[in-house]
């Protein structure tokens, strides 16, 4: 009879024990980097303002004037009428006057009650007089 060829041998003990530590190693390095660059970016740019007050004068947004050229002035309110808009503003002249308000770039809900103005881009409603989506939003009292 003919000996048995092996064609798969077994590795010896210490190449794989270097085998596994290489990416071990690697992955610990990288947490560690990641970990040590997101301390930096906060350290940097100092804490972030978590308290939710919004003070007079404070401007929230996107500093694109161009694409959210529209402007309006009134009282931030939490509601739309019919599905559209997630606030509506209260302007001076009564209700014909109101502006219905959606937006992905600010969180309209902390500013809900003050006296605002709103930079934005008008959209058609179909219950709305006056849809828009906000892209910033200036605190006036």
């Amino acid at each position: 009879m003919e000996e048995e060829i092996k064609i798969v041998q077994n590795m010896p003990e210490a190449t794989k024990n270097k085998n596994l530590m290489i990416p071990l190693a690697a992955a610990i390095i990288i947490i560690l980097l990641g970990v040590a660059t997101g301390y930096g970016l906060v350290a940097k740019s100092g804490s972030a303002d978590t308290s939710g007050t919004a003070q007079k004068g404070q401007e929230v947004g996107s500093t694109n004037e161009k694409v959210f050229k529209d402007t309006a002035t009134g009282t931030l309110e939490k509601g739309g009428i019919d599905g559209e808009g997630t606030h509506k503003l209260i302007r001076e002249g009564g209700p014909s006057q109101t502006a219905y308000l959606n937006s992905s770039v600010i969180d309209l809900d902390q500013y809900v009650g003050k006296k605002v103005q709103v930079w934005g881009e008008t959209n058609k409603g179909q219950k709305a007089s006056w849809l828009m989506d906000v892209g910033k939003l200036k605190i006036l009292e």
